[in-house]
């Protein structure tokens, strides 16, 4: 007899091998990020890649997890998926699976911006960097879970899903402050960015990596993470279950 944690960690280790197979996948989806530290760095004054880094790295973690519904679409499309739901898998953990899965990449590029970023002067706490990616893992799998909901909503018409995706993944970025700070703005801006969940998961990951772990700043960071991750698996779970 299966449980459905076992269930969700088959589809885990199916969704994770294609990944351990072609590592440059990882890579691929930091490009942007990667841009955006190389061109904005420089122009920022002294010290700010303690500020910059953390932003950074919830950007790749954006960009990788917002995309990630296109390989369920890619599946929904070819006929993949389709099997799936007849095998003795229960449903929600073709749903958990996948989103746990969206924590093994993230881990990763933050490490491999970090790596980048130390020669130039970056130095973070050991303790809250862990700390931080723990809460960015939640996030991760709230947003990848999300993702997998608009593909299966958007099912045959895949414009529908890369039209939702870009739409929302820009607003999101700015309004959170990754680029620049958000505190200058009209209030009209700052009060936009109050409503966006990413504006307190960016600001925890600054404060974590500075070492400043017993903050309102963690807190609010660790709850917004937290409501979405809840968010993302109630709204996917719902979805997967009615699948045909």
């Amino acid at each position: 007899m299966t449980t459905l944690i076992t269930d969700s960690r088959t589809v885990f280790s199916r969704e994770l091998r294609p990944l351990l197979r072609d590592p440059f996948t990882i890579i691929f989806s930091m490009v942007q990020p990667l841009v955006f530290l190389g061109l904005f760095a420089p122009l920022l004054p002294d010290n700010s890649l303690q500020w910059f880094v953390p932003g950074i790295i919830v950007m790749s973690c954006l960009f990788a997890c917002s995309m990630t519904g296109s390989n369920l679409l890619f599946e929904i499309q070819t006929g993949s998926h389709e099997r799936m739901l007849v095998t003795p898998l229960r449903r929600p953990a073709l749903l958990i699976g996948r989103a746990l899965k969206e924590i093994v990449p993230m881990f990763a590029q933050a490490a491999l911006i970090v790596a980048v970023c130390v020669p130039f002067g970056f130095r973070f706490e050991f303790a809250g960097a862990v700390l931080g990616l723990l809460i960015l893992a939640a996030f991760c799998i709230g947003l990848g879970a999300l993702s997998y909901t608009l593909a299966l909503a958007s099912k045959n018409q895949e414009w529908l899903f890369w039209t939702v995706q870009q739409t929302l993944l820009f607003p999101l970025l700015l309004l959170a402050g990754v680029l620049l700070p958000i505190e200058n703005g009209p209030g009209w801006l700052q009060a936009l960015a109050k409503g966006n969940p990413l504006s307190y998961v960016v600001d925890a990951e600054r404060a974590l990596f500075n070492g400043e772990i017993f903050t309102s700043a963690t807190l609010s960071g660790l709850i917004a993470a937290t409501a979405v991750s809840a968010l993302g698996l109630w709204a996917g779970v719902r979805a997967m279950r009615r699948s045909d």
